[in-house]
């Protein structure tokens, strides 16, 4: 049981290395190394924590993404996140901090129905019809979610926005491993769509 699980193991940290890998080349920690793209899509999260407190990871995706409009890297912001009860909307949540730091409203798009990354990443093809973009999110996410993208045929590249001074917690680690390894179940052996899709939209 126990080279069992030692096995199971190696499996797991092999494929979040693998990801990881994949996506180095498509990944920046600065905006002028990036290309000119229409849209930028930034994954959702909450804008605070249980405790009340603003959420570190929410305000600089944020800023990661009011800083490649800025520059001109892109024109247009698409915020995927989760709307899935009447009192939580990641959408409107990001929406209302871009334009507080200066992202004019009709040049951002909402996506109400990004209850995870495939998800985001599959509806802004399929649903706001983007075949290229810069996705924005911390390190560890982008890297999964340009996995997804390119395995999609998307041209992606990533801008990554500045994680916690503390930087990765053990447990948001684990929670990583274990996301990239439904990744790779749902892309490869169930082939797993997102939850909706619905009419296409424009950005």
């Amino acid at each position: 049981m126990i080279v069992l699980w030692i096995f199971v193991f190696m499996i797991c940290c092999g494929m979040y290395w693998y990801v990881g890998k994949y996506a180095e080349d498509y990944l920046s920690d600065t905006v002028l190394d990036l290309p000119e793209v229409e849209v930028a899509l930034v994954l959702g999260t909450s804008e605070r924590v249980s405790d009340g407190r603003l959420n570190v990871f929410f305000v600089n995706r944020m800023r990661a993404a009011y800083e490649l409009y800025e520059a001109g890297k892109v024109e247009k912001i698409l915020v995927s996140g989760d709307n899935g009860r009447e009192d939580y909307n990641e959408p409107e949540s990001m929406k209302d901090a871009l334009v507080n730091l200066g992202v004019a409203e009709e040049d951002i798009t909402l996506d109400y129905a990004g209850f995870r990354t495939l998800d985001s990443v599959v509806r802004a093809e399929e649903i706001f019809g983007l075949d290229e973009m810069i996705i924005v999110s911390q390190k560890f996410h982008n890297e999964r979610a340009l996995f997804i993208a390119r395995s999609r045929g998307l041209e992606a590249y990533a801008y990554n926005a500045r994680s916690p001074e503390f930087g990765m917690a053990p447990r948001v680690f684990i929670r990583e491993v274990l996301a990239r390894v439904y990744m790779i179940w749902d892309l490869y052996v169930n082939d797993t769509g997102p939850k909706y899709l619905g009419e296409e939209l424009e950005v």
